[in-house]
């Protein structure tokens, strides 16, 4: 028997024949004999980190640094609070504490609490942190008609007057002691933490929040998207909107410089603070960096605790700048982002009566639309 040079041409051929016999599905063949060759993979990119540019800015230097000092059941609630020191802290020094309920639900709310804010012009801010969850509007289980009566709920209380934002302790009366804390991004790290530690898989979540808190959800959706990259995030912004001093971006750029939240701001986003003194493009920025979440806007028209007491424009301007925000913001993102806005002078509607209405449908209905997908538009007196 003749045995065949397997390194000449001929041999070469009828192994590769062979090869492509018996492993079809493995390899691609060529009727070439001076090569076997694989087909060849493109390159996988790798899928991008929404907020990559904050995160790299250190907006999320406080996740997993703080655990409670003590987690203590209360019905069925539990109260998670964290000791004085260099960590969470309320504005005059006194200690931070949060809130739980687990009701066995797949799906999570996540609310930030409103209270005023503080600066060096005008400090109106709640101190202090109480314990639980207040049964008011959609935090109430028992309530009637509430959307997300039977979720799983975070309560972050809000206490420390730099809308859940802040990292700078001021000394105010030149001791060299500090005894301003704008601690709130400790509180809503720390915060986040026991969410992700007590709810770590929720098929959705509705991240929401009043006055101080709405501004504050803002802020908290890159946290929250980074310790829950795929969950899909309903963000319903109460009465926090991000209108500022109408051609003073200055006002909004004093106030996270006094807090020390100007990382909150992406470098590359030149427009974020508009030069009409708004951050609706901020609003555009972070649609365009997650697109697996929705915006829902809720406001009145002339909400005087804003319009007067914080922004000081008045609420003929206030109205003005504010459906002119919304029109911009919902001509971008017209399937995105949907409005409430009831006519009048009052603050704040999720703790409130769920069945005041604007455009003829209530905030309950408009929060379950939102939430069922079905039907969810805006509506405007």
């Amino acid at each position: 028997m003749k045995i065949e040079d397997v390194n000449s041409r001929p041999a070469l051929r009828r192994l590769s024949i062979a090869l492509c016999a018996a492993l079809p599905l493995m390899t691609a063949c060529s009727d070439s004999t001076d090569s076997v060759v694989a087909p060849v993979e493109p390159p996988v990119e790798p899928a991008a980190v929404p907020f990559q540019e904050l995160l790299d800015q250190g907006i999320a230097r406080y996740l997993g640094e703080y655990t409670p000092m003590l987690s203590e059941q209360d019905g069925d609630v539990v109260n998670h609070s964290f000791g004085a020191g260099d960590g969470p802290l309320c504005l005059t020094g006194g200690e931070y504490t949060m809130a739980t309920r687990d009701t066995g639900s797949e799906d999570l709310v996540i609310f930030l609490q409103g209270g005023g804010a503080c600066w060096s012009d005008l400090c109106l801010a709640t101190e202090q942190a109480a314990p639980g969850i207040p049964p008011l509007g959609v935090l109430d289980p028992a309530r009637e008609g509430n959307p997300v009566a039977g979720w799983n709920t975070v309560y972050l209380p809000y206490c420390d007057g730099s809308l859940h934002a802040g990292d700078q302790d001021v000394d105010t009366d030149d001791d060299g002691v500090a005894d301003r804390f704008h601690r709130g991004l400790h509180n809503l790290s720390a915060s986040l933490d026991v969410a992700v530690n007590t709810f770590p898989t929720p098929r959705r979540i509705l991240l929401t929040g009043s006055s101080a808190g709405g501004f504050g959800t803002t802020y908290a959706l890159p946290l929250v998207r980074q310790l829950y990259p795929d969950v899909p995030i309903e963000l319903i912004n109460d009465s926090g909107l991000g209108l500022g001093r109408i051609d003073e971006p200055a006002f909004i750029e004093q106030l996270l410089t006094e807090w020390n939240a100007t990382a909150f701001f992406p470098e590359s986003c030149e427009t974020c603070i508009g030069d009409d003194g708004h951050i609706t493009d901020y609003h555009k920025y972070q649609l365009s960096e997650d697109e697996n979440f929705r915006l829902g806007m809720m406001s009145y028209t002339r909400d005087t605790v804003i319009a007067v007491t914080f922004v000081q424009v008045g609420g003929e301007v206030f109205e003005e700048a504010l459906l002119g925000e919304l029109d911009d913001l919902e001509a971008a993102y017209p399937e995105r982002v949907k409005s409430f806005v009831a006519t009048g002078a009052e603050h704040t509607f999720l703790l409130g009566d769920l069945e005041k209405t604007a455009g003829g449908i209530s905030v309950a209905d408009w929060i379950s639309s939102m939430l069922l997908g079905e039907d969810w538009e805006t509506y405007r007196d």
